[in-house]
C-alpha cells in the first residue's frame, strides 16, 4: 500500500498535465487529478500508460475553473498541488480566457488554504513575463507582461493576469499556503495524449505543409518532459516558495525556420512538406530569455532544443496525429 499523499494535478487530459502525472505516478506517489467530465478519465489514463506508467494510483474529481463545484473535493486532504488547468481557446473576447484562468486560479488557491495544502505549483507562462516591449529584449523572472499593452492577444493577456491575482491572493489572504509560479516558453516535445494539443498543432501545419509560410517571429522551447521534471523540483525544493522561474533549452532563441531547418536537415521525407517560405516582414529583433535561476536552484537541465524538435514530430507521427494524403 501506497504510504506517500496523493497529490493533485489538474486539467489532467492536457498536453502537459499528462506528462506530469505520468512522472508523479511513476515517482511512488498516488495523483488525483481534475477534468471537466469524468468522461475524460479512460483518455487519461491512456496517456499515462503510453509512457509506460503503472495508472492504478490514479483517481478523478470533476471540477471546472468556472465553477466552484468540485474543487474542496478535489483538494481535501492534499498537502502539495500542481496547478496545470488553463483556457486554451480561441476567442473573440478576451474575457473568454481570462476570466477563467484568473477565477480558475484563484479557485484552487482557496480550496487549497481552506483545506490546509502546503504549496501550489503553479503553470504560469513566458506569456505573463514578456509580452510587453522593452528597448531590449532581455527578460529573467523580474519582467511582467503589462496587461495593457496595446494589441495584447488574449492567450498572454490571461496568463499575466491569472498569475498577478495568484500572488495577490497568497500574499493577501493565502495564510501559510506557499506558491511557485512556472513560466515555460513554448512548450514542446513527445506527446501521450491521442491528439495534437495546444502548441503542437504548430508542428502538425508545418509538418502537414498546411503552414504554407512561416511567421517571423523569435521565441524559446521547452521540453514538456523537461517542464514537468521543473515542476516536481519545484514542489520539492524549500527554497523556491514565493518565486518565479523561467524554463526553456540553452543557447540562443529560435525563429519559425530554424525550427523548419532542423526537421528538414533531421527527418528526410517526415519533413518533406515543410515549407521554408517565410511570411513578408522584417527579421525579428534579438530575444534572450535567462533560465539561470531554474539551473541554479531548481536542478533543471534541458536537453537540447534540436532534440526536443525532432522527437516532437517523431512523437506526431507514431500516434498518427499527422494527416498524410493516402
Amino acid at each position: 500500500m501506497n504510504s506517500q499523499p496523493t497529490i493533485l494535478i489538474t486539467g489532467g487530459s492536457g498536453y502537459l498535465a499528462t506528462r506530469l502525472i505520468a512522472d508523479v505516478l511513476a515517482s511512488g506517489a498516488d495523483v488525483r487529478t481534475t477534468v471537466r467530465s469524468l468522461e475524460r478519465s479512460q483518455e487519461v489514463r491512456e496517456a499515462v500508460r503510453r509512457a509506460g506508467v503503472d495508472d492504478t494510483g490514479l483517481s478523478f474529481v470533476a471540477a471546472s475553473l468556472t465553477d466552484d463545484a468540485g474543487w474542496d473535493e478535489a483538494l481535501a486532504g492534499i498537502t502539495d498541488v500542481y496547478h496545470v488547468a488553463s483556457p486554451m481557446v480561441q476567442a473573440t473576447n478576451p474575457d473568454e480566457v481570462v476570466v477563467p484562468a484568473r477565477d480558475g486560479a484563484l479557485r484552487v488557491l482557496r480550496a487549497a488554504r481552506d483545506n490546509g495544502a502546503r504549496r501550489v505549483v503553479l503553470t504560469s507562462s513566458f506569456a505573463a513575463v514578456g509580452y510587453s516591449p522593452k528597448p531590449v529584449r532581455d527578460y529573467d523572472e523580474s519582467d511582467w507582461t503589462d496587461p495593457a499593452t496595446p494589441g495584447l492577444p488574449a492567450y498572454p493577456l490571461s496568463k499575466a493576469v491569472a498569475e498577478r491575482a495568484a500572488w495577490d491572493f497568497v500574499e493577501r489572504e493565502g495564510g501559510d499556503l506557499e506558491l511557485v509560479a512556472l513560466n515555460p516558453t513554448w512548450i514542446a516535445g513527445p506527446t501521450l495524449t491521442a491528439s495534437a494539443r495546444s502548441s503542437l498543432q504548430v508542428f502538425t501545419g508545418m509538418l502537414d505543409g498546411t503552414m504554407a509560410a512561416l511567421p517571423r517571429q523569435r521565441f524559446g522551447i521547452a521540453d514538456v518532459r523537461d517542464v514537468s521534471s521543473a515542476h516536481i523540483a519545484a514542489m520539492s525544493t524549500p527554497g523556491a516558495a514565493g518565486k518565479r522561474y523561467l524554463l526553456l533549452a540553452d543557447g540562443p532563441t529560435l525563429t519559425f525556420l530554424d525550427v523548419a531547418n532542423v526537421l528538414r536537415d533531421r527527418l528526410g521525407e517526415l519533413a518533406a512538406r515543410v515549407t521554408t517560405e517565410q511570411l513578408p516582414g522584417e527579421e525579428p529583433a534579438p530575444l534572450v530569455i535567462h533560465n539561470e535561476r531554474a539551473k541554479d536552484e531548481l536542478g533543471f537541465r534541458p536537453r537540447p532544443v534540436a532534440e526536443t524538435i525532432v522527437e516532437t514530430a517523431e512523437s506526431l507521427r507514431d500516434l498518427g496525429l499527422l494527416a498524410r494524403d493516402a
